[in-house]
């Protein structure tokens, strides 16, 4: 499967990463300037190829077309012409202006699956207005679950919304190329950033304001509560998380208050959940009695969730990746020795036949271009007239 990639920082590569990790050959098509997420993100051992660049843009090759010259824009209509999938992050007006709509490409291939993702939705007054993670963290009331826990807005210290978007667009092409083997045809796809998390958030906090009249306030109690993370112990922090009666009764007991299970305020789900600051409470007081590793054994005993608190470093070192094989070298051929994630997932088809390393700017260039058919002779006029870019 081709896919051509028109996209930068981190909602759209994280979308054709996913494509690409599962064996798609996915062109990424930059600007002379480059993605800009090889130049901002903190961590490069060479200009260019910053370590998050690197994670989110794996197993692609990269070609370098200045599409506001016509040669080079030309260059980019052939490939597509040529491609399965195309997916950008530009805003829907831009794209039009270009000609790379899906109207306009489907009249070349009608099998294209054409995937826009977008901040707002087209059909909303925010359309085409310009936005980042931290814009839809803060509309689509991620930021105020924050707020409600610990008084005062937040984000989550990832892109999370570039994240889920960007799989829920990968997702979404997955089923479009499985209706387009029964039909034939191509289609369009738009996923909006803001409406894709105001989903998300409302799926998990509308509770009962979902009936109409409300039930009650929106927002999941136990959720939102202070004490909703990790809990400290005599000596660090564990998370816990007694949920069913026989968990939550085990729990009790580990604690020395095995006649909380007769309280009517946690003697079932549905009072644990009314009651979730005082769940929270107990828990609390709780953990403060023993050390981390004694907590984590007591509670694999009963067969009490739970489990310790890692560091971002933590997660290097962690027995369970190791014995997962999560964590995988990589001796880059320009960057030299990395660490790199496997994919999560476990198919019994298998995956990629081989991995690529994240490409240099513009290394495919050449080959990308030679294989939609352009001469060498064509190939050098466009690398001297600066239409496109190579090493």
């Amino acid at each position: 499967m081709r896919v051509v990639d028109l996209t930068s920082v981190v909602v759209g590569p994280a979308c054709t990463r996913a494509l690409a990790d599962h064996g798609a050959d996915v062109v990424k098509i930059e600007a002379p300037e480059g993605d800009l997420l090889r130049h901002i993100a903190n961590g490069a051992r060479s200009p260019g190829m910053s370590g998050k660049f690197i994670n989110f843009n794996r197993n692609k090759r990269s070609a370098v077309l200045d599409i506001k010259r016509p040669e080079g824009r030309a260059a980019l209509l052939r490939l597509i012409a040529g491609a399965d999938v195309f997916v950008s992050n530009i805003r829907p007006a831009a794209l039009a202006r270009a000609g790379l709509d899906h109207a306009s490409l489907a009249e070349g291939n009608p099998r294209l699956v054409h995937c826009s993702i977008v901040a707002f939705g087209t059909d909303g007054r925010y359309a085409n207005r310009p936005a980042y993670d931290p814009i839809i963290q803060s509309l689509s009331g991620v930021a105020a679950t924050f707020h409600r826990a610990t008084g005062e807005p937040r984000f989550v210290p990832m892109v999370m919304t570039d994240h889920i978007t960007g799989l829920v667009a990968a997702q979404a092409i997955g089923f479009a190329l499985y209706r387009r083997e029964r039909t034939g045809r191509g289609e369009a796809i738009e996923v909006p950033m803001f409406e894709t998390m105001a989903a998300f958030v409302a799926a998990e906090h509308l509770g009962a304001a979902t009936f109409d009249p409300p039930e009650g306030p929106a927002g999941d109690n136990r959720l939102l509560s202070p004490e909703y993370r990790p809990l400290p112990t005599a000596d660090g922090y564990i998370t816990v998380a007694p949920n069913t009666n026989a968990q939550a009764f085990a729990f009790f007991k580990a604690i020395g208050r095995p006649e909380l299970r007769d309280d009517p305020r946690f003697d079932s789900p549905v009072s644990r959940t009314a009651n979730a600051v005082a769940y929270f409470e107990v828990r609390v007081a709780g953990l403060r009695q023993r050390t981390t590793a004694e907590w984590l054994e007591t509670f694999a005993a009963l067969d009490v969730p739970a489990a310790r608190y890692n560091t971002i470093e933590d997660l290097l070192t962690d027995p369970h990746l190791a014995d997962a094989g999560f964590w995988e070298s990589e001796d880059h051929p320009t960057e030299g020795l990395l660490r790199r994630t496997r994919v999560a997932g476990r198919f019994g088809g298998g995956m990629r036949d081989e991995a690529l390393p994240a490409p240099r700017m513009g290394q495919h260039t050449r080959e990308v271009l030679a294989e939609a058919g352009f001469g060498e002779a064509e190939i050098a006029r466009m690398l001297d007239s600066g239409a496109a870019r190579a090493p």
